[in-house]
């Protein structure tokens, strides 16, 4: 277990000290004597902590594993750095504003490197779609696939633009503690035609196949099926197209240590190793945290940043509200797991970008087979990271490091001994990766591990080994999501994928912000009262 200094956690902020941080005294002031804790050190978790730091609030962040990140965790083998994922950095200003609220530059923790292009898609004939940001550019990579898509890509970036007005810059970061804010967000969303799934709509603007593929998947990589997630998902398009696609020198996980860094610098405090055993309650308050080690603190407010089920069945477990929340959240449709190869190479891979997705010979069919029949398809879509060809540091001199990513049914739905089945599946995956892109990959691997449902469920505690959290559908969006209060302890808040608006970095940043706004609201009143 490991503890940043003790007298940072510090209850009575002085104005000297105050200003020194960058924390306004009179805010300070008004949160004098407050404390909070956020359980889970991933990016929502963590995002949370700088917020309610950032207004003098005596904020302790504990993590169970034995380094932050959540989600966003990282492995060092034999000289390569493996990141857990996530690893596309979208809307570089939702995290520079975890900076400016004390008139500091995430540059001091952090560079951000642009990445050109966003994707390469691939399908099994050959054909090769580069999706960027780059007017000209698209539009020649449209025209190929069917140059009468040109128009009617501009039409589907004029619809995600409306829909990311209403969805993100209105509705990200606002929370729906009750059915009444859900009735006046919803004649916006029943306008943009929310019902339809992004995959129905993509296809009323465009005919190629390929590019309704290519226009629909991003919803995958935040759990959803192109499918089922409602059209406002259409947003991400928009994010990318005005944002650009980023990457962390160092990884992902360089990000996380950078908000760690900025956090400890407000004087916030961070426990790792040392999981939450227990949310003690009396009431409907809660009011102590219990770690494994036996360590107990009392705190004004307490905010979950794990797994939304094991938040509720577990932590407040001994608790009828836990009980009765989770036996409702087990009625929950959950997003799928995945199963990822992490691998490093001999050689450099100066032709394969960042981020491709190898589209595989089925789409509409292998996601229902992934998220409604629950089975382990013979083919699948592979997503290829390769971060090396960005920031060569990532791997040793003359090496690379990758990892392949296929997405798979939760525990829930695919009860297998992964066990047994990892080891040939990642064979399965190495395959095919060589057969479209490194033929002699089998001899020119370095070291290799891989990833399985099974371990999402055992390092990070999620329902079923789910990657995402509750599946974006809209009956699970906004107020029948979790809620960033919970409605019976009144100071028990959740941050995170679980909890509006969702999974992906700026999800779950916005969700930070939401909760943030609702605590420091129940502080000020209760210090006031």
């Amino acid at each position: 277990m490991t503890t940043s200094s003790p007298e940072t956690a510090r209850l009575d902020l002085e104005p000297a000290i105050a200003r020194e941080r960058g924390i306004n005294p009179a805010v300070a002031e008004r949160y004098a004597g407050k404390s909070a804790c956020v359980i889970g050190a991933g990016f929502g978790g963590l995002a949370l902590a700088i917020r309610l730091q950032s207004h003098g609030i005596a904020t302790t962040v504990i993590e169970g594993r034995d380094k932050p990140g959540g989600r966003a965790y990282y492995w060092q083998k034999d000289g390569f750095t493996f990141d857990a994922g996530p690893t596309v950095i979208t809307d570089p200003p939702c995290l520079e504003e975890l900076w400016k609220l004390t008139g500091h530059d995430i540059a001091e923790d952090v560079e951000l490197m642009k990445v050109m292009p966003f994707y390469r898609l691939n399908w099994p004939d050959g054909t090769n779609f580069d999706y960027s940001n780059d007017e000209a550019d698209l539009n020649a990579e449209i025209a190929k696939l069917n140059p009468d898509d040109v128009v009617g890509y501009q039409r589907f970036l004029q619809y995600a633009s409306e829909v990311h007005e209403e969805g993100y810059v209105k509705l990200g970061t606002v929370p729906f503690l009750d059915f009444k804010s859900m009735i006046k967000a919803a004649p916006a969303l029943v306008k943009k035609q929310a019902w339809r799934s992004v995959y129905d709509m993509v296809s009323s603007f465009v005919e190629s196949e390929k590019l309704r593929e290519a226009l629909s998947f991003h919803t995958l990589l935040v759990g959803g099926s192109p499918m089922k997630t409602s059209s406002i998902y259409a947003l991400i398009h928009k994010l990318e197209k005005d944002g650009g696609v980023w990457w962390a020198r160092g990884g992902t996980n360089r990000l996380i240590a950078g908000m760690v860094r900025h956090f400890e610098r407000l004087g916030g405090t961070i426990r790792t190793g040392d999981a939450v055993k227990q949310v003690h309650t009396v009431g409907t308050r809660a009011t102590e945290v219990e770690t494994e080690s036996g360590h107990r603190q009392r705190f004004d407010a307490v905010a979950s940043n794990a797994d939304i089920m094991h938040s509720y069945k577990q932590l407040l477990g001994e608790s009828v509200r836990g009980q009765k929340y989770a036996k409702s959240l087990s009625r929950k449709s959950f997003s799928p797991s995945l199963f990822v190869v992490h691998f490093g190479l001999e050689g450099t891979w100066p032709g394969i970008p960042h981020h491709m997705i190898l589209f595989g010979p089925r789409y509409k069919g292998l996601v229902e087979d992934i998220y409604k029949h629950g089975v382990l398809p013979q083919d699948f879509s592979i997503y290829l990271h390769h971060p090396t060809v960005t920031d060569p540091g990532m791997a040793p001199a003359g090496k690379s490091t990758f990892y392949a990513l296929v997405p798979v049914a939760h525990l829930g739905k695919l009860a297998l001994d992964w066990d047994e089945v990892g080891p040939q599946l990642e064979k399965t995956v190495l395959d095919e990766v060589g057969r479209r892109l490194i033929p002699d990959i089998h001899d020119r691997i370095v070291t290799k591990f891989h990833y399985t449902p099974k371990d999402f469920r055992e390092d990070l505690n999620a329902h079923l080994g789910s990657a995402f959290s509750l599946e974006p559908v809209l009956w699970q969006s906004a107020y029948m999501r979790g809620h960033n209060r919970d409605d019976v302890i009144e100071n028990f808040y959740l941050v995170g994928a679980g909890t509006h608006p969702g999974a992906g970095i700026p999800g779950v940043v916005g969700s930070a912000k939401a909760t943030a706004g609702i605590v420091l609201e129940d502080l000020a009143a209760k210090a006031t009262a």
